[in-house]
């Protein structure tokens, strides 16, 4: 019996408000960035929190997501907390910023700056 390989679901879902956000942020990138990188540094209070930074060097175990507007990497080691999230860049008169729709989170602190899992 033949069997064919199933398609890798996307990592991470970007909506097209995310690839403009990073296509901005690429045009204004430092000289030696090659992307940006989203990560899940030990922060806040619930312990996890999202981090969008410039990136020089892809790292061995890194994810990497090619947008129209520039190369988006994710943490080898956050990578886990965050398959199957959707990825959006939200902007009202107040604030602007990314947000994550991440079924993995169990819960998240009241000021969402932060995710458990």
């Amino acid at each position: 019996m033949a069997t064919t390989a199933r398609a890798r679901p996307a990592a991470l879902n970007l909506t097209p408000s995310a690839h403009a956000r990073i296509a901005d942020l690429m045009a204004r990138a430092p000289a030696d960035a090659i992307g940006v990188k989203l990560s899940t540094p030990r922060r806040g209070c619930s312990g996890l929190a999202y981090s969008v930074d410039y990136v020089a060097e892809a790292k061995p175990f890194d994810e990497r997501i090619d947008t129209p507007g520039g190369t988006l990497f994710v943490d080898g080691g956050s990578i886990l907390y965050l398959i199957g999230s959707t990825m959006e860049w939200v902007e009202d008169d107040f604030t602007a910023g990314f947000v994550f729709a991440n079924p993995n989170a169990k819960g998240a602190c009241g000021c969402g700056e932060s995710f458990t899992v």
